[in-house]
């Protein structure tokens, strides 16, 4: 029954130990760990879809997009986040590209 206890004691602490690295990690504290951070810009969608000569709904099926999403990015309703600002940022500076890696997964 000893090692019972001593077993829960460990755990309980790694516990406790990981929640106050939440918490320090929540009010932005140092915590010894490198971050990394990546700029993505912000695409103006409509000038994007608009020199491609798409409507909303060709360049949602063309790059994978839901045509609501469309819509509201350019209705300013939604920013796009994540890998959909990057992918919007790859499509902006060389579509080409997506496309031909779309073509090869088709």
């Amino acid at each position: 029954m000893k090692k019972s206890r001593k077993k829960s004691s460990a755990i309980g602490q790694s516990i406790i130990q990981g929640l106050s690295e939440a918490v320090n990690w929540a009010n932005t504290e140092p915590m010894g760990v490198r971050s990394t951070t990546v700029r993505v810009p912000v695409v103006d969608v409509k000038r994007v879809r608009a020199r491609m000569h798409l409507s909303q709904s060709e360049f949602a099926r063309k790059y994978g997009f839901s045509p609501a999403s469309v819509r509201n990015w350019e209705q300013g309703r939604r920013q796009p986040e994540g890998p959909a600002r990057i992918l919007l940022a790859v499509i902006d500076k060389n579509p080409d590209v997506v496309q031909s890696v779309l073509a090869a997964t088709a």
